[in-house]
């Protein structure tokens, strides 16, 4: 048997025949295709497809084209085609070929392309009569591959089994016409060769129900780019997906209605790398948006007001709580949780501050956590925390009055808990009104350290618009003091290098240059009001944030826009706060009651505030990637529609995908489809409330797909996301509404679809072990691998017998757990490994 490898191979940079030059005589659709491509080597027929376009109601035009092209495809990448199809009489077979799942196996993969059969009419016959049906499902219950193409999900409605096994079933389709798709998984044989936006002419179907969540999405279509007509799908509109359903393969694209589809070198490459994916001739997970190869493992059910969370190399998770709250000094945690006992202690204390309470807004404390880049042999780890005790405010705060700082210290961790601290950076905060105090720690891949930092501003006497009151003793209620002033370090996302000494240096690239007056070097971002959280990309240190915004309910024509919030790509730049948030312009206004002033300028931001340190000409503000907010995005309150209302953002990471992090049946790690998605939160939900944002090449957000949307709720209120270095998703759940007291949990998503296998797995519907026929159905597992692919019987790959007999056991014992073989089918397996003279 194949030697078994459970690392991927790279599939963009994969050899892809047909889009060689002169590949079927077809010109190359450059604009929907990598680059870089170079022609693979001929492969010898070794697997067998069946096509199967036979008709009993509509007949597509497409079916003889689509069947001619696979046949092509068969001849150029090495597999057989048959074809059952009457209307085709030169190719097809004489009788039907679904006699029997023993003599289906022959196939590693049946093709469904476009046989309607009009059972949408429950009184037609369906396509395969009873036994016919039986033979197919016994076909797929025995590993058998499925691949259907667009109108194989308009047919068999009356067999909700197939149903299953499709995905979902077609409702209609709008006139043929140009649309945009979104690549949602660049790593699957079907679609790594597109880049994340495809356009294309094509029809595009609706389906009775959306399949997010029971098959793993390949292909989305952007419902904004065409007219869907009725029954639309709305803002998640699945177009192509697979998944591993009972012991067998199933990939589908609604895509290739029209004849010139298959012209197309990008389409064709689409529906090849489907059907080597059923057949087992090519890698590929299939369960990244199939749900039920996740689990939520709550990993600490009882903790207080937690901040933030880190995890090192050897999957300790760090984590902080912020300290009980209004006191003017208490002790605040700093705890760890063992991965090998599950087991939660506090590593050491510090005293913070949390004394403001007006309201709910209780914001003080320990903030923020970082573990040092190299904490692994320094055991350097940074806090930022609101620091007991009085400090002189400063100009732009009310003069003799109460201020304070959150300080970012460096400590190293011991056996007696945290010690040596190293005084980093203070920012100083006054302490008369609440609220925004951010404080997320981030570290990028270069050693830089970025902190975020609220703008310090009571917003609760602005009546939901912009706090900017210029009267004399009123600075707690003016954000331009801080948002809006360049030399103040509020309001702001701030970028330093700690040094080994402890202290700091500033690195290029910062919003202003060292030395420039009325400004402060560490100032990587400006304009911010609560950018709560911020997440560097770990691959190319892209720094990723949300910013919260303010109350109201609606527009005032007198004051500005409704309550609107933000997610960006931070660069250097202003972004806005107070003078401009969520895409649109505020008025000036006199406290308390008016009159209105100008519309802000965002192009051209002036602080005249009496209470501004800094420059008064500001950068022209950068416009948000998203904003959404109190209103609908029908009423123009977002940019997008997909996440409807809301409010309480939190960012979250960029998942990067470690290869060798998936070399094991116990793997956490999320797939590869992942790769380079940013995750996101709307706090302010209980639950359908994650989501992840699919970015081009230029971080621009493409398509935004619910992530866990219907299950593994509550996520109430998630308060911090972090991938740790075991590829699984930590976060946060706060639990209950801000400011009052509750249970909050520390919660760990894992992966449990299994490794991802890419040896190829064609011709053999039986496990074989060391060429010796086991009998028992070579089914797949998890959401790529068969019970060959996951068995390795290469003998130079085990340094004894008994360790390739426990592998053995360990890959049925899989199966077992799954429900896919027997216990006395894993024995037959077991007993054939153990009496082979492997290892």
């Amino acid at each position: 048997m194949r030697h078994v490898t459970w690392r991927p191979r790279s599939l963009r940079t994969r050899a892809l025949a047909l889009l060689a030059a002169g590949a079927m005589t077809l010109p190359v659709v450059a604009a929907t295709s990598s680059a870089a491509q170079e022609p693979a080597p001929q492969q010898d027929d070794d697997y067998s497809i069946l096509v199967v376009g036979r008709t009993l109601g509509f007949r597509h035009g497409s079916i003889v084209p689509g069947t001619t092209a696979i046949i092509q495809l068969g001849e150029e990448n090495g597999f057989d085609v048959d074809v059952w199809d009457p209307a085709q009489p030169t190719r097809t077979l004489p009788s039907t070929p679904f006699t029997s799942a023993a003599d289906l196996a022959k196939y590693d993969a049946v093709v469904f392309l476009s046989p309607v059969d009009g059972t949408n009419n429950p009184a037609n016959a369906p396509l395969l009569n009873d036994a016919e049906f039986a033979a197919f499902q016994g076909y797929i219950r025995n590993g058998g591959g499925f691949a259907g193409i667009h109108a194989a999900s308009d047919t068999m409605h009356t067999r909700p089994w197939y149903g299953q096994l499709v995905g979902a079933y077609f409702r209609n389709h709008p006139a043929n016409q140009d649309a945009k798709l979104v690549v949602a998984d660049r790593s699957h044989p079907s679609t790594a060769h597109l880049e994340t936006v495809w356009n294309r002419h094509d029809e595009w179907y609706n389906f009775t129900a959306n399949p997010r969540g029971n098959v793993h999405v390949l292909l989305t279509i952007d419902e904004k780019s065409y007219n869907p007509g009725s029954g639309t799908m709305g803002t998640d509109h699945p177009m192509a997906w697979c998944h591993a359903f009972e012991g067998g393969r199933s990939w589908y694209t609604a895509l290739g209605h029209t004849n010139q589809s298959y012209t197309e070198p990008a389409f064709l490459q689409h529906i090849l790398g489907g059907i080597e994916w059923a057949a087992g001739a090519a890698g590929g997970d299939c369960g990244g948006t199939d749900w039920e190869h996740f689990e939520k493992v709550t990993i600490d059910a009882d903790t207080r007001f937690p901040s933030e969370l880190d995890i090192a190399d050897d999957g300790r998770v760090f984590f902080i709580e912020m300290g009980e709250r209004r006191q003017a000094s208490t002790p605040a945690n700093l705890k760890v949780i063992d991965p090998a006992t599950q087991t939660t202690s506090v590593v050491d204390t510090v005293d913070v501050y949390t004394g403001i309470a007006t309201g709910n807004a209780q914001e003080d404390g320990l903030l923020g956590l970082a573990l040092d880049p190299a904490f692994e042999t320094n055991n350097w780890l940074y806090l930022y925390r609101s620091v007991p005790g009085s400090v002189t405010c400063p100009p732009s705060d009310v003069p003799g009055g109460s201020c304070g700082v959150n300080r970012l210290s460096r400590f190293t961790l011991g056996a007696d808990g945290l010690a040596d601290e190293k005084v980093v950076l203070d920012v100083t905060v006054q302490r008369e009104q609440c609220c925004h105090e951010a404080g997320s720690l981030e570290f990028d891949r270069f050693g830089n350290l970025y902190i975020s930092t609220g703008d310090d501003t009571n917003p609760f006497e602005s009546q939901g618009y912009v706090p900017i009151d210029e009267r004399p003793g009123r600075q707690p209620f003016d954000a331009q003091r801080t948002s809006a002033n360049t030399n103040d370090l509020r309001g702001k996302i701030l970028r330093i290098t700690p040094t080994p000494a402890g202290g700091y240096t500033i690195p290029d690239g910062n919003l202003f240059a060292p030395g420039t007056a009325g400004t402060r070097p560490e100032i990587y971002a400006m304009g911010f009001r609560n950018p709560f959280r911020i997440e560097s990309d770990p691959e190319t240190g892209a720094l990723y944030g949300a910013d919260y915004g303010p109350d109201a309910g609606g527009p005032n024509a007198d004051r500005g826009p409704e309550g609107r919030v933000e997610w960006n790509v931070i660069q250097p730049g202003n972004y806005g706060w107070p003078y401009c948030h969520g895409g649109a312009a505020y008025r000036d206004w006199a406290f308390p009651s008016g009159p209105a002033g100008a519309t802000f300028d965002c192009a051209n931001p002036v602080n005249e505030s009496p209470n501004n340190t800094g420059l008064s000409a500001l950068p022209p503000v950068v416009d948000p990637e998203i904003f959404y907010g109190r209103l609908p995005f029908a009423s123009g309150g977002a940019n997008l529609p997909d996440i409807g209302t809301g409010g309480a953002p939190t960012a979250g990471p960029v998942f990067r995908y470690d290869p060798a992090l998936s070399a094991g049946l116990s793997s956490r790690q999320w797939p590869e489809s992942y790769d380079g998605q940013a995750f996101f939160g709307e706090w302010g939900r209980s639950s359908n409330n994650l989501y992840t944002f699919v970015l081009d090449g230029e971080r621009q957000v493409q398509e935004i797909n619910p992530l866990f949307h219907g299950v593994l709720n509550p996520w109430t209120r998630p308060h911090e996301m972090v991938f740790g270095p075991d590829g699984a998703l930590y976060v946060i759940q706060w639990g209950h509404t801000f400011g009052t007291t509750g249970v909050s949990t520390i919660q760990r998503v894992d992966y449990t679809g299994g490794p991802t296998c890419s040896a190829r797995d064609v011709g053999e519907s039986t496990v074989v072990i060391g060429g010796v026929d086991t009998g028992v159905p070579n089914r797949v597992g998890g959401a790529s691998c068969s019970i060959n692919q996951l068995i390795d019987d290469d003998p130079a790959s085990w340094p004894n017998h008994g360790e390739f007999v426990r592998h053995v056991e360990e890959a049925a014992l899989y199966f077992v757990d799954r429900g896919l073989i027997t216990d006395r089918q894993k024995g037959t397996i077991i007993r054939t490994a153990a009496a082979s003279d492997i290892g």
